[in-house]
């Protein structure tokens, strides 16, 4: 990656952090590495995690063992973030995609998250 694209990235992120909208709604945001995902949401009034789920998580490993690509790792992490955040009483959020484009493994964590109910 380069260091305009680095650039860039950094001032989306601060650009979605920064808007007021957000401290109307907590914040969903997600995080895509070469092998994992993972997505939180956030109050950033309070400035703290409400809910958070990663491909990573102890509780999800069966799941993820059986789950053939990334695509489906992601749409795994995105059900279990929506059930997490329903017991937490969470239904509508902000989607920060965190300067990732939205297709691929971003798109289907997103609508795996819509599917369970969870609005923005």
């Amino acid at each position: 990656m380069s260091r305009d694209s680095r650039l860039k990235l950094k001032s989306i992120r601060r650009r979605n952090r920064s808007k007021p909208i957000n401290s109307l709604r907590p914040r969903l945001v997600v995080h895509r590495s070469l092998n994992n995902i993972s997505a939180q949401i956030i109050d950033d009034n309070k400035g703290a995690t409400l809910v958070a789920a990663s491909s990573q998580d102890k509780d999800l490993q069966k799941e993820m063992a059986k789950a053939g690509s990334k695509l489906d790792k992601s749409k795994l992490v995105g059900t279990a973030l929506a059930k997490k955040a329903s017991k937490a009483k969470i239904d509508k959020v902000v989607f920060d995609r965190n300067g990732y484009p939205y297709h691929g493994r971003v798109k289907a964590l997103a609508d795996a998250v819509r599917e369970e109910g969870l609005d923005f």
